[in-house]
């Protein structure tokens, strides 16, 4: 006799605690990630950039750094003022393999090594502090930074200053973004005054760019899908080995929900889930919501969860004021994530 199929829960009634220690346990590679290596990474033939750029990450990630240059005396030999490499920054489109290569980085490279997204090490800092962030990270030889975005005049403060400590210390850095850091802020808050910190920040690395389509839309039609009964499409779901996990409930409720919930607490919020339903699903009207929502597509898609939603397509609800605005590549970036997850005929994972 089949086991039968549990009540969808919802996602408006979690509240996820995670403590400090949890957080700094969860910086490794998303679960989609975990075997991702260079030689599994497919360059589009199209554009050379792509397998330009793998090997390039690949040599920086397995080349041991030379020692400091020492003088008379075993004194540090003073050099000319040029600002250190220290890390690789890779520039490109949406679903061109930036995340699959930075994974890729961090499984090839020895030593303690940390990943995980800019969101994740903003939020590190403000459970733990700066001094703790930077204690937990010191002697890390790789920290990969993922969807490294600059949305405020604090972030940009921090993570300026937490990477020129951990250089100074050795540490060396992968970065993935959707634009070039020395644009990074730019239309989102008066960056003009924060342009020395910003260019010290991008002085550390090697910007390297991606060209190439989108993968994830490569073989899809442009929207995302849409059903009209979400409960039974939620019933025809599967996972190996028992039943699906599922959750129901309506957008707008989600929406809300996410306000009370920070950030970097969203990878707990669907941990477990095979699939999220919303129902009647519509544009945003407010700019603080829809980026809440951009961040909870990051954790669905890093867990691969599949989306079952009735009403707009999700990859047409951002009115074009926003999309004109500076967070317009996040926006695409979501629409391209959701694209994938309405149309995932199954998520597989393991029982």
């Amino acid at each position: 006799m089949p086991e039968p199929r549990p009540a969808p829960e919802h996602l408006v009634d979690r509240d996820p605690q995670v403590t400090p220690q949890q957080m700094a346990a969860a910086l490794v590679p998303p679960p989609q990630f975990a075997q991702a290596s260079f030689a599994s990474y497919r360059p589009d033939p199209e554009y050379a950039s792509q397998a330009e750029v793998r090997d390039a990450v690949e040599t920086f990630v397995t080349t041991v750094p030379e020692p400091a240059k020492r003088g008379l005396f075993g004194r540090k030999r003073k050099e000319p003022e040029v600002p250190a490499k220290s890390g690789v920054y890779l520039d490109g489109g949406f679903g061109v393999g930036k995340t699959h290569l930075l994974a890729a980085a961090y499984h090839a490279a020895t030593g303690r090594k940390t990943f995980g997204t800019f969101i994740e090490y903003t939020a590190l800092v403000g459970a733990l502090g700066f001094q703790g962030t930077v204690d937990l990270l010191r002697g890390t030889a790789l920290v990969c930074i993922d969807e490294f975005e600059l949305d405020d005049p604090g972030d940009t403060m921090v993570m300026t200053r937490l990477i020129k400590e951990l250089t100074e210390t050795g540490t060396r850095f992968a970065a993935t973004s959707n634009t070039p850091p020395g644009a990074l802020g730019e239309g989102r808050f008066a960056a003009q005054d924060f342009l020395r910190e910003i260019q010290a920040m991008s002085d550390r690395f090697d910007t390297m760019r991606i060209d190439g389509l989108d993968f994830r839309r490569r073989a899809v039609d442009e929207s995302a899908s849409v059903v009209d009964d979400v409960p039974a499409a939620l019933a025809a779901v599967s996972r190996p080995g028992g039943p699906a996990r599922v959750t129901q409930d309506d957008f707008r409720s989600v929406v809300a929900h996410l306000a009370s919930v920070h950030p970097s607490k969203y990878v707990a919020l669907v941990d477990g889930i095979d699939a999220v339903g919303l129902t009647d699903v519509q544009a945003f009207t407010d700019q603080t919501d829809a980026l809440r929502w951009v961040a909870l597509v990051d954790r669905l898609y890093d867990a691969q969860v599949r989306i079952v939603a009735s009403g707009i397509p999700l990859d047409t609800v951002y009115p074009d004021v926003m999309l004109e605005g500076g967070y317009r590549k996040k926006y695409l970036r979501a629409a391209s994530r959701v694209v994938a997850l309405t149309r995932a005929e199954e998520v597989p994972r393991a029982s």
